[in-house]
Formats: C-alpha cells, structure tokens, sequence
C-alpha cells in the first residue's frame, strides 16, 4: 500500500524552491538541530575541563602524574605533580573561557588536545587515550565551527 501525499499545483514534490512553508520548516528544523548541537558540546567542553582540572588537585580519577611524558617533565621546572597542577588550572581555565567564549575557548580546547595527544603518544602508550582524545578534538572543532556560524548569524542580524 502506498501512499502519496498531495501538493498544491506546481510545487511538485515539496522541497523545491517553491515549497514555501515546508522549506521554512526544514529552515527551522536544522536551526534547531545545530542549537542543540551547540548546547551540548558547548556543555560538555565547560564542564569536563573543569572537572579534570579539579580532579588534577584530588585524584579521585587517577594517578595524573603517570599521564606526562618524561621528555616533558625534564624540560620543565619542578615536579610532574607541580606540572599537573599547572595543567589543572589551565584546564579549569579553558573550560571557564568555553562556557564565556565558546568561539575561543573551543579552540584552546583543540589546541590543549593537540599537546595532550603529543604527549600521549610520544610515551609510545595510552594510545587508546590519544585516540580518545583525537575525538574530542574533533567535537571541539565542531564546536568552534558552530560557534563561528553563531557569530555570524548575530552579526548578519
């Protein structure tokens, strides 16, 4: 059994040029769609930085210090502790510079899970963590690509 559904006389099948009403539809439909879209990865890079900051300070999680590699410790000053605790605060930074400046701090995302990967795989380990990681650049790129698309929308306004 199929079924048809009607259009008025020259707008063919609907989603042409001449739809009207239903291109406005799909117009708001995928308005929406990229809303929510923004609204949780947008969520998600505010408050998972914070939250891994803090626990830098903690370690409820896990041992962090375990997670930088030995090149990395030796080039900077004091301990892989006082490293990850810097990392920390520039952690929760991020994820308050997200939530404030989304078009911003979703890059500086990017960018921290550039270096965090590097550091990752250059141990020869955690690849499966780097992988991870690799993810979650790529959902802070698309954050970064719907923040931009926001702005611009505001600015068209």
């Amino acid at each position: 059994m199929s079924h048809k559904i009607a259009t008025p006389a020259g707008t063919g099948s609907g989603a042409g040029p001449n739809s009207g009403a239903t291109s406005g539809a799909i117009g708001l439909r995928s308005h929406l769609g990229s809303d929510r879209a923004f609204f949780l990865l947008r969520t998600i890079f505010t408050v998972a930085p914070i939250l891994f900051g803090l626990d830098k300070f903690f370690g409820l999680l896990t041992n962090w210090d375990s997670y930088l590699a030995p090149w990395i410790d030796a080039i900077l000053p004091g301990t892989a502790h006082q490293a990850m605790l810097a990392v920390g605060i520039i952690e929760i930074v991020a994820g308050i510079v997200v939530a404030v400046v989304p078009k911003f701090g979703s890059l500086l995302v990017v960018a921290w899970l550039a270096g965090i990967i590097i550091d990752l795989v250059s141990m020869g380990q955690f690849f499966d963590i780097a992988l991870r990681d690799f993810g979650l650049l790529v959902a802070a790129l698309a954050l970064a690509a719907l923040a931009f698309d926001r702005s611009r929308k505001v600015k068209a306004a």
